[in-house]
């Protein structure tokens, strides 16, 4: 006597049988290098009377993802490369750039190097996300966290993001209002401004 197979049960145990393969099968994780090259961090420093620009060099960087959804990531910025762009005098450029690199603001003899690393990535709506971590700045680690747009297309990450650090937590005190009284219009804010653009190759083999 031959058995009836219950149709009604068969889409209940392909949905059972995927559901134990993809508890099984963890999604394949794969390493992004960041291009250092082709990544740039520009930054915006603003006082009382104006601003001064610049930029920061990403010495290196990774990305891991699991599929195509950002799951861990460290990077490291090399402080002592720091620039200014909107000095055009050659004596005055040079005296604000080793100003930046003294012990008044980055101190980049004893801490020439900045990290940073991923504690989570949130999405939000299709390319928006909100990530969040850890910045190390003159041996002093904080939680941050930024909006930022990142695209994936399995080869190439490209993320932009527009950070703001407040300089007070890394104790970067110069002429800041959190630790000095009465600086009148010589205040330098707190508050700087990282605009980041990354981009990450997939590694061979991973």
């Amino acid at each position: 006597m031959k058995s009836k197979i219950n149709l009604n049960y068969v889409p209940l145990a392909f949905a059972a049988i995927f559901a134990l393969v993809a508890f099984i099968m963890p999604p394949t994780t794969f390493k992004f290098k960041v291009d250092t090259k082709a990544s740039t961090l520009n930054w915006v420093g603003k006082k009382v009377t104006g601003q001064h620009t610049g930029s920061i060099a990403i010495s290196s960087g990774e990305i891991i993802t699991e599929g195509k959804v950002v799951k861990q990531g460290s990077f490291e910025l090399d402080v002592n490369s720091i620039t200014v762009t909107d000095i055009t005098d050659k004596d005055g450029n040079a005296k604000l750039v080793g100003h930046l690199k003294s012990d008044d603001f980055f101190a980049t003899e004893k801490f020439p190097k900045a990290t940073f690393v991923i504690g989570s990535v949130i999405s939000n709506s299709g390319s928006e996300y909100t990530v969040k971590g850890k910045l190390t700045i003159k041996g002093i680690t904080n939680d941050i966290e930024f909006p930022a747009t990142i695209s994936n297309d399995g080869k190439q990450i490209v993320a932009n993001a527009k950070i703001i650090v407040d300089r007070s937590k890394f104790d970067i005190r110069f002429r800041s209002k959190s630790f000095f009284e009465n600086l009148g219009d010589k205040v330098i804010y707190d508050e700087f401004e990282l605009d980041l653009k990354l981009i990450a190759n997939l590694q061979a083999g991973s």
